[in-house]
Parts: C-alpha cells; sequence; structure tokens
C-alpha cells in the first residue's frame, strides 16, 4: 500500500528481454509507492500500452527490434505526460543511443544488469528505485527544461581575458542534457573547466566526444598527469576521482581510483576538495543538478578557500537534491538558473557578480 496520502508511481516496464522485465519488475517491488501497472516487449507494443495505461515513468529499453527506445520517444516524449527512463547497455553503442535519448526527452538512464547474479545486486535495486521515483518528480517537465535551457541556442560568452583560475562543476541527474544545452556558451579561449557527471565508465568517452562536437572549448576525458590547459573542459572518467596536482605554476591533472566518496567515483566533492586546495581564491565552484548531496561539502571548501560557488536554482534543475544541499550548508554566495550560470561563471572570473541572484 502506498505511504501517507502520496499517490502510487504507475510504472510501464519496456524490454525485449522476458528475463529483464522480471528482474526491473522484482526490484521495482521492493518499493511499496511504485506499481507496475504493465511490461511490453517492444517499441510498438510500448506506446499502445502508454496510450492504454497512462504510467508516470516508463522504463525504456534502448536497443529493440521492430521499434527501438528512440523512436518510442520520438512518438511519445513531451506528447503525454510521462518521463522515461532508459535502459542502456555497457556499450558504445548504448551510450550513442543513450545520449541521443537524452536530447530527445528521457530523463535519466540506467545500466542493464549484466548477469542475474548483478541485477540481484542491492545496488541495482536502489539506483533503479530512486531513478524511477526522481523520474516521476520530473514528470511532463522534460522538454520545458530543454527548451528553457536554450532550445541548442545558447549564447555565448565573448572572448575571455583572464588567466589562471579553474571552473570545476559538479553534475548528477539531467546532466548530459543541462551541459549539452550551457557547455557550448562558453568561448574557445575560456580558463580550464573540470567536469565530475556521475556517469559509468563506458560512457564517459562517448558523452566527451559529443560535447566537443557541440562545443567551442574542446572537450575531452581526463587522462593522469596531463598539464591544465586554458581553452579545454575535462570530463572525470567514470572509474576515477578527477584531482589536481601543482608543480610550480604548472596544474595537472591527477586520476584517482580510490573508494567512493559521497556514494560515487568520480565524486564532486573530491574534484572540489582538490581544486580548493590548488587553486585557492582563483576558483569557481558550481553545483548542478542531480540526485543525493555530492558536492556540498567540497563547495564549502571552495568557499572556505576564497573561490566563488554557484548552484542552479530548483525552477530549471531535474532533480533539486545537489544543488538544494550546497545552498543548505550556507557556502554558496550565487543560486542562478540555468541559462544565467555560464555569466555568472564568467563574471565571477572578472570580480563581478549576478547581484539579482545573490543567497
Amino acid at each position: 500500500m502506498p505511504t501517507g496520502n502520496a499517490p502510487l508511481i504507475r510504472v510501464l516496464v519496456v524490454d525485449d528481454s522476458a528475463v529483464i522485465r522480471s528482474i526491473i519488475k522484482t526490484a521495482l517491488a521492493a518499493d511499496p509507492q511504485i506499481e507496475v501497472v504493465g511490461m511490453a516487449a517492444d517499441g510498438a507494443e510500448a506506446l499502445s500500452k502508454i496510450a492504454q495505461l497512462r504510467p508516470d515513468v516508463v522504463t525504456l529499453d534502448v536497443e529493440m527490434p521492430r521499434m527501438n527506445g528512440l523512436a518510442v520517444l520520438d512518438r511519445a516524449a513531451g506528447k503525454i505526460p510521462a518521463s522515461f527512463l532508459m535502459v542502456s547497455t555497457l556499450t558504445q553503442a548504448g551510450a550513442q543511443i543513450t545520449f541521443d535519448a537524452l536530447r530527445k526527452g528521457a530523463v535519466d538512464y540506467i545500466t542493464k544488469p549484466q548477469s542475474t547474479a548483478k541485477a540481484a545486486l542491492p545496488e541495482f535495486r536502489d539506483e533503479l528505485l530512486v531513478k524511477v521515483r526522481a523520474a516521476a518528480r520530473c514528470k511532463g517537465r522534460v522538454r520545458r527544461l530543454l527548451q528553457e535551457a536554450g532550445g541548442g541556442t545558447a549564447p555565448t560568452l565573448p572572448p575571455n581575458k583572464v588567466r589562471g583560475w579553474v571552473v570545476a562543476i559538479g553534475i548528477s541527474c539531467g546532466g548530459p542534457q543541462t551541459l549539452y544545452e550551457m557547455l557550448p556558451s562558453f568561448p574557445s579561449d575560456f580558463v580550464p573547466i573540470l567536469v565530475t557527471q556521475h556517469m559509468p565508465a563506458a560512457f564517459t568517452g562517448t558523452f566527451a566526444r559529443h560535447l566537443d562536437q557541440r562545443c567551442a572549448m574542446k572537450v575531452k576525458e581526463a587522462v593522469h598527469n596531463e598539464p591544465l590547459a586554458d581553452g579545454t573542459i575535462y570530463i572525470a572518467p567514470g572509474s576515477h576521482h578527477l584531482k589536481l596536482a601543482r608543480r610550480g605554476v604548472q596544474l595537472y591533472t591527477v586520476l584517482d581510483d580510490g573508494p567512493a566518496v559521497s556514494g560515487h567515483r568520480p565524486s564532486a566533492d573530491v574534484m572540489l576538495e582538490s581544486v580548493a586546495k590548488m587553486c585557492g581564491a582563483r576558483a569557481v565552484g558550481v553545483i548542478m543538478t542531480g540526485m543525493g548531496r555530492d558536492g556540498a561539502n567540497g563547495l564549502g571548501l571552495v568557499r572556505d578557500a576564497g573561490g566563488v560557488t554557484i548552484a542552479q536554482d530548483e525552477a530549471t534543475s531535474f532533480v533539486y537534491g545537489m544543488p538544494k544541499a550546497a545552498a543548505q550548508t550556507g557556502k554558496v554566495q550565487q543560486v542562478v538558473p540555468l541559462p544565467r550560470i555560464p555569466q555568472a561563471i564568467a563574471q565571477a572570473l572578472q570580480g563581478q557578480r549576478l547581484a539579482a541572484s545573490a543567497v
């Protein structure tokens, strides 16, 4: 039975594998607030059942015969009040289709378990439950958020004249869509930007290549012991924390495969703590859409070191978890809607501030 007065979250499970359908249904049954209202074996059947059952959330297989997940999104995303959570394989092809799906209106994705043993792990169940609940909260909002972010026409900042700063961004659920809209705003000569996006290791390289095709700055998956360069965005690999080291005046990337921090590897807290230590007052820390509280402590350390701290506002966040947790520490100087974050970062480098958005 549902708890309190909250309505059940109605879920349709779509996958061409009967085994995967059963695994997802069993995992969702662990939450009494979630009801699996139906299952479908391909995209065509999914469209019929979406129209019939009107689910709140659809877990949607990426690769299916007859009609794949992208075709379902083309016909349904933004046209019905449901959220779509992609179920992706840990392959290059799976990553490619997943990022296409996110740009077409999917809220997030979960990686398909590669064996029944892995499916039985509490980590898979817990991630699935958290993301289904988050998707339900985003119901009907994804297309609007993408349109408000700029709809592919992000304004470009003027050429950058500042040197010696580093920008560090922590982001999670809704991050690929958000970064795809925001990062093209930065000019090719902007200061280095580090990004920790919670994402599997098999996906981060493809994600970086997608962004690189769209941005004026060079975007790449970070590698160990590389000199930090202006005009470059470094994406933390999904298997390592991204940190900085200094030799004289030169900063270098450091990849750390140590334990998860704040529940994640890579962790925004680890990245921001390192940036605070290495850059001090010449750091801008940014926390954006995502579940949980990763980055809240690290952002506080950036502020304590004299750096600038920015968080995305609730109205433009897919999930207002990480930015909210950061703001609640009292260490966030500005809470800014997504379209204004690039300007806020650029003005921070100039010692200015968007006064209207001050906390």
